[in-house]
């Protein structure tokens, strides 16, 4: 797509019901990501997401999906402490949970756990700048590369894991100059989320888009709808209706 010039559509999704929607909106690349451990378990990080909850909510997204690629997020500790719990993981993405690749955060002391992966025939997709799983490192979420040399760092960390043979990297919370050069100076796609509008593409958390979460709203992210207004609505209204004897009338109701 990147060669043809098209950019890249993607948003995260973490079960059937809403994954099924992406899919039929045209969304290129699902990503499942351990995003869900704020918008959907409600934790105040990702950082306490597990291999058994990511793989519950990808299975879901997979059985939903018969076009979109869909990308499995490797979660905090599921591949730092060797390459091959890394493989390992990975291969129960693939296996368990039926998805097209995995993604990895990190930059070049990443590249041989990103190799040996590959090697397993399994596809990864990178991911550099503001990882989440490092605010503890970061001091919380802070927009990385302003510094000169923290940005040729990141252009390092970017180009390594091209080298790695990473399909697409992901880039995160970085100044939109510094994206547009990475993405200049890669030849695989560049996907943005708070990276500006110069990527190959865009990623954004699927609840942030149609305004179903609330608590932390990233400048980066356009609210397309409100829903989480109409559907508290419809909550209201339902609570109403059933305390005043209005629901269920017999339209809803079983005859003889």
């Amino acid at each position: 797509m990147r060669q043809e010039g098209e950019k890249i559509a993607a948003l995260t999704a973490y079960d059937f019901p809403t994954a099924t929607l992406a899919d039929e909106a045209g969304v290129d690349i699902i990503l499942v990501g351990d995003s869900l451990g704020m918008v959907v378990l409600g934790y105040e990080n990702t950082l306490r997401v597990t291999m058994s909850d990511m793989l519950h909510h990808a299975s879901a997204v997979t059985r939903a999906c018969p076009r979109a690629l869909v990308v499995g997020d490797m979660p905090f500790m599921s591949f730092q402490e060797s390459k091959e719990m890394a493989v390992r993981n990975a291969g129960r993405f693939v296996k368990e949970a039926g998805v097209d690749a995995v993604k990895i955060e990190g930059g070049e002391s990443l590249t041989e756990t990103v190799e040996h992966i590959i090697r397993a025939s399994i596809p990864v997709m990178g991911h550099v700048g503001l990882t989440p799983q490092s605010i503890l490192k970061f001091g919380g979420y802070k927009v990385q590369g302003k510094k000169v040399e923290d940005a040729e760092r990141l252009v390092k960390d970017a180009k390594a894991l091209e080298e790695a043979g990473c399909f697409a990297v992901v880039l995160e919370g970085i100044p939109w100059k510094l994206a547009q050069r990475i993405t200049s100076e890669l030849t695989v796609p560049t996907i943005g989320i708070g990276a500006g509008p110069h990527c190959s593409g865009q990623v954004l958390v699927l609840h942030d888009v149609i305004g179903l979460f609330s608590k932390y709203a990233p400048r980066f992210v356009k609210r397309y709808i409100e829903a989480g207004d109409l559907v508290k609505d419809a909550f209201v209204r339902y609570v109403t209706e059933v305390k005043e004897g209005k629901f269920p009338t017999l339209e809803y109701s079983y005859g003889d």
